[in-house]
């Protein structure tokens, strides 16, 4: 979508306004533990697409959770943001959540050949500089 100062302000309207939603107007225990990480805002504001992250494994009993409250979900977020228009809403689980765990837990597993001293290429220096092998062989 396109990003001018106004759409990213709706946007960013729009993910406060569903995040206090979500945090203190629905009773869903499913819904309880979601974040809202980002929204997208149609330009004439009838589409909103919500991000959110939840705990692991609960994918499915979110966006269960979220179909069944979607309609008073929608009716509240429409009377918080004031907009000519109530949008349509769409809910989707935020992969970057997982994605930084999965490759914060490969980076807590390094190969051991991530520590031996590579040139410009990262190629592994088969002798370092001024060894005391070149001497020794002239």
């Amino acid at each position: 979508m396109k990003r001018s100062p106004h759409t990213r302000r709706s946007q960013e309207i729009a993910r406060e306004k569903l995040a206090a939603i979500l945090q203190t107007k629905v009773s869903d225990p499913a819904l309880q533990g979601v974040v809202v990480t980002g929204c997208d805002v149609s330009i004439d504001r009838s589409f909103v697409r919500a991000y959110v992250a939840c705990p692991a494994g609960e994918e499915e009993a979110v966006a269960e959770a979220f179909g069944r409250a979607k309609g008073h979900i929608r009716r509240l977020l429409g009377r918080a943001l004031g907009w000519r228009v109530t949008p349509e809403l769409d809910l989707r689980i935020d992969p970057s959540t997982e994605e930084a765990e999965r490759i914060t837990e490969a980076l807590k597993h390094v190969p051991p050949t991530m520590a031996e001293a590579k040139d410009e290429d990262g190629y592994p220096l088969e002798d370092p500089p001024g060894d005391a092998s070149e001497g020794a062989s002239a």
